[in-house]
């Protein structure tokens, strides 16, 4: 089953938006693209994951699954985001086991949202 990684390609880390120059979102997203994405794994750019203190955002969701919203990242977090987002893949509910997630995955969680219909 694919999941969706999502990426805030609008999100400016704080930084002054110098004109012709991409924003922090973009290089985050163009990164991530130019690794290539996991075997499951789908990469989306959104807009905004009003996630804007928090630096540039990204976040994992699929049918079913635990959502996740990761923020503090940049460019330089392409590969253990993507690492990341294949532990994600694989586990069939969206619960990678913590000691198995990337450290930023560990360090730098803004939320976590269960699957829709599950019971409390």
């Amino acid at each position: 089953m694919t999941v969706t990684l999502s990426i805030c390609s609008t999100c400016r880390a704080g930084e002054a938006v110098v004109d012709g120059t991409p924003v922090p979102g973009a290089r985050l997203a163009a990164a991530l693209e130019a690794a290539g994405a996991p075997e499951s794994v789908q990469l989306q750019r959104v807009e905004c994951l009003s996630a804007c203190s928090q630096g540039c955002a990204v976040a994992l969701s699929g049918p079913g699954r635990w959502s996740y919203v990761y923020g503090r990242l940049s460019e330089a977090d392409a590969p253990a985001i993507l690492e990341g987002a294949a532990g994600y893949a694989a586990a069939p509910d969206g619960l990678v086991p913590w000691r198995e997630r990337p450290e930023i995955f560990r360090k730098q969680s803004l939320a976590r949202i269960p699957p829709i219909g599950e019971p409390q």
